[in-house]
């Protein structure tokens, strides 16, 4: 299954990329609104209340578990590796959204493809530099608008939206999408994150109103 998810999700961005559709959408669609939510214009922070300066000579991204060739990455490499742009709209779990985020940085097929799971790894487990964890099954990982971003609206992320890296996850609710992203690790069986654990819905579909357990 993850293998059809991650031909489909690179077709997809080779489109999009071909297109170069990553300009803000004209009208936006009747339904792009998930229920329970509301407009924002502005960008909220919201976190654990730490917010590391991890310096660009010091950080990296390990990626490990389940795969076949795990790496950790400095800055220089992951800045090597082919680079996206992608917008998407940005939903909260305390009901705000925002509509048109510009994101650059890897697309996780990508990462994907350097470490090469095998067919047992279903789940993928993120932690933060800031002591953050959370949990999404691979198969929404590999969808065609997941990134680690590090670069919104044409500048790097700030420190206080989750930079020098965060994970972007369009079709799920923020939390999911860990910032100051440390590590990515491929997992057999689930384990549930920060806010999982707390009470939060295991998945965070929008669309579904999947906030709470």
């Amino acid at each position: 299954m993850s293998k059809e998810r991650y031909i489909a999700a690179k077709q997809k961005w080779a489109e999009k990329q071909k297109a170069q559709g990553v300009t803000p959408r004209l009208t936006a669609a009747t339904d792009r609104l998930p229920p329970g939510q509301k407009l924002t214009t502005g960008f909220p922070v919201l976190d654990l209340g730490v917010q590391p300066a991890v310096p660009l000579t010091e950080w990296t991204l390990t990626l490990d578990g389940l795969v076949t060739q795990p790496v950790t990455l400095d800055w220089a490499a992951f800045g090597a590796l082919p680079q996206v742009t992608d917008v998407s709209d940005f939903h909260c779990v305390t009901t705000w959204s925002k509509y048109d985020c510009r994101w650059s940085g890897v697309a996780f097929t990508t990462l994907f493809e350097l470490v090469q799971p095998p067919p047992e790894a279903r789940y993928v487990y993120f932690t933060g530099y800031d002591g953050y964890s959370t949990n999404v099954p691979l198969e929404h990982c590999l969808d065609d608008d997941v990134l680690i971003a590090t670069h919104f609206d044409g500048a790097p992320v700030s420190r206080e939206h989750g930079g020098p890296a965060r994970v972007i996850i369009p079709k799920l609710y923020a939390w999911k999408g860990a910032k100051f992203v440390k590590t990515v690790t491929f997992l057999a069986e689930d384990r549930l994150g920060f806010w999982e654990v707390r009470g939060y819905h295991n998945i965070g579909d929008p669309w579904k109103e999947e906030r709470y357990a």
